[in-house]
């Protein structure tokens, strides 16, 4: 081991002041600046301590026991697992308000919330993207330090225009998601530090150690795919709603059609409306004997979890045009690892 020096730039949060302090840390060379690049998704924080800030329910509950959670929201409708070590207690009353509780270790780890009744201050569903950038200052090295770990999150133009990154506290940290089309803000989701770095949502530099993956079967990811699949079907009608655009219902054959498409796409490499047999929407459709007036299809892969890919389809055109067409009545969801299909289908 040999000594290196690191110039730590430690802003404290303290009046309007800061300061930077020099510090030697015993790491090897190998454990030297690494970078992380986010595949397919395509700072410091404003220095201002926005602690003070925290008054709404859903930041209240960050930290706090499973127990203390069922007493304030009493129990899920469902409990789905993640592939980042927490498990989503979801929270729903199916039309308008959708949120999700990530419990880790029996505490409360992520928030993800939307809908039009949420009590999420200095936020709300609903804000103006340039009054939110003015109160934060969005920008696009954003740095979190944990023991002798340090990571910095790197934000691309588009990260700021849909997905900016908002450090409120040491261990603290907001991802607000914006509806590029009405120019607000469509959801939010609350993290601690840990969580953030498991997730990856962002490239990111680091010096020190990444955590290490969780190794899960088949039997595990099944499991976890069917949470996802539940909460895209959930969030495509909260976000109908707030269109006012009329309900979905999930059919199930239409799912093992997606499913399948999903599945292929993981297991071939590609991403691709076409299958590799050169067969279309139209034609898997059929081969399930579906039958149907007009259909319409979304697909997402690498998004980091369900909630992270139904922004993405929210703030890309023709995705946003099928997720909110009116004549739809009925959707199928195929979630394999982390490829996403959505079938929408007219039927009689």
């Amino acid at each position: 081991m040999r000594k290196v020096l690191l110039i730590l730039i430690l802003f404290l949060f303290i009046g309007f002041g800061f300061y930077y302090v020099q510090d030697y840390i015993d790491i090897s060379p190998e454990e030297l600046t690494e970078k992380i690049n986010v595949p397919q998704l395509k700072s410091n924080q404003s220095q201002k301590d926005k602690t003070g800030l925290l008054h709404g329910d859903l930041f209240s509950m960050m930290g706090e026991s499973r127990q203390h959670l069922e007493k304030q929201q009493g129990e899920p409708i469902r409990k789905d697992r993640t592939p980042y070590g927490y498990t989503w207690w979801v929270y729903t009353d199916e039309t308008s308000n959708y949120i999700l509780y990530g419990i880790d270790q029996d505490e409360v780890v992520a928030v993800f919330a939307t809908g039009e009744d949420i009590s999420s201050d200095p936020l709300q569903i609903g804000d103006n993207y340039e009054d939110v950038e003015q109160n934060f200052h969005f920008e696009d090295r954003i740095t979190y330090q944990t023991g002798l770990s340090f990571y910095t999150f790197i934000l691309n133009d588009t990260d700021i225009q849909t997905n900016p990154l908002i450090k409120l506290a040491d261990d603290l940290f907001i991802i607000s998601y914006f509806d590029t089309v009405t120019d607000t803000l469509s959801a939010v989701r609350i993290m601690s530090g840990d969580t953030l770095v498991k997730q990856r949502f962002y490239e990111m530099e680091y010096r020190g150690s990444l955590p290490e993956e969780e190794e899960l079967s088949d039997k595990d990811w099944h499991e976890i795919e069917q949470g996802m699949k539940q909460q895209i079907f959930d969030l495509t009608n909260i976000y109908r709603h707030r269109f006012a655009v009329s309900p979905l219902k999930l059919d199930e054959q239409v799912s093992e059609v997606a499913l399948l498409h999903s599945e292929d796409m993981y297991e071939n490499n590609y991403f691709s409306h076409t299958s590799q047999d050169g067969n279309g929407l139209k034609e898997r459709l059929e081969a399930q004997d579906v039958y149907y007036l007009s259909a319409g299809e979304n697909i997402a892969a690498q998004h980091t979890d369900a909630p992270a890919a139904m922004e993405g389809w929210l703030n890309s055109e023709g995705h946003r045009d099928a997720l909110l067409y009116e004549d739809y009545n009925y959707l199928g969801v195929g979630v394999y690892r982390l490829y996403y299909t959505q079938n929408f289908i007219l039927k009689p």
